[in-house]
């Protein structure tokens, strides 16, 4: 079973700060990441070697430094890596786009593992976009995977609604943070990963001429702001007074 878990190099969210004045994000010094999700494809890849034998391959599009990122992988138990170096400034597109072509370099695979969102913008496309640029099927938002044989069938997490998906391979499947428990690699495995390869590839050098066809203009935090409204009444008043107060913002439902 040959598998690429497709990853992103992210800020840490949770060190991010914003200026006040402008409200735009301090990203200068915030460090970087793996994005959670894409561990947890990372793990479902290592069950399902664990159980077929193969190879894991993990795909990053990002700047020349996710390459200490890939090796966070390649400790839990990735086979090997694959970096395609690209500016900041990348579209969905053009990474969709770069992923596609590196794909088709590595050549033979059966499986593809995205996470289901970025933790950093968390709009979910990459993993769809991916699957339609190489026609293959597409399971999203597993939350239990079965890989067999000859097809991987997928508990798709839909809500209020569990839906149970089959595909033949190869097939591309993108993961909930809740399918797993990403593993902690050893010490031993750390220092091992320095000698798994990495090959490194240049954007251009897989797609002439590919642009972003998305401008982000700019880029500011929501202020979050509480109205810390206190009820000193009796329960009963306080709990009526609660849901008219809701009610009025619009927040509960008429």
């Amino acid at each position: 079973m040959n598998i690429i878990v497709c990853a992103k190099q992210v800020v840490d969210v949770s060190e991010m700060k914003f200026d006040s004045s402008t409200k735009k994000p301090i990203l200068q010094g915030v460090s970087q990441k793996i994005s959670d999700i894409d561990k947890n494809a990372m793990e479902e890849a290592i069950k399902i070697k664990d159980k077929h034998g193969g190879k894991i391959t993990v795909l990053t599009v990002g700047p020349a430094n996710a390459k200490e990122r890939i090796k966070e992988l390649l400790a839990m138990g990735a086979d090997e890596g694959v970096l395609v170096v690209a500016l900041d400034n990348i579209d969905y597109h053009m990474t969709a786009t770069l992923l596609a072509e590196a794909v088709k370099k590595i050549g033979e695979y059966d499986m593809i593992l995205c996470g289901e969102a970025s933790v950093d913008l968390f709009s979910g496309q990459i993993g769809p976009r991916l699957a339609g640029l190489l026609k293959i099927p597409q399971i999203t938002y597993a939350m239990k995977v079965t890989a067999e044989k000859n097809s991987v069938t997928a508990e798709q997490n839909m809500g209020k609604n569990v839906v149970t998906s089959e595909s033949t391979y190869p097939a591309l499947i993108t993961v909930t943070k809740e399918i797993n428990e990403p593993r902690l690699p050893s010490l031993m495995q750390i220092l091992g990963a320095a000698n798994k390869p990495i090959n490194e590839y240049t954007a251009e050098t897989l797609v002439k001429d590919v642009k972003p066809v998305v401008e982000t203009i700019d880029l500011k935090g929501v202020s979050m702001e509480r109205k810390n409204v206190i009820y000193k009444n009796d329960l009963d008043e306080s709990v009526e007074q609660l849901v008219n107060s809701l009610a009025k913002e619009g927040v509960l439902g008429g």
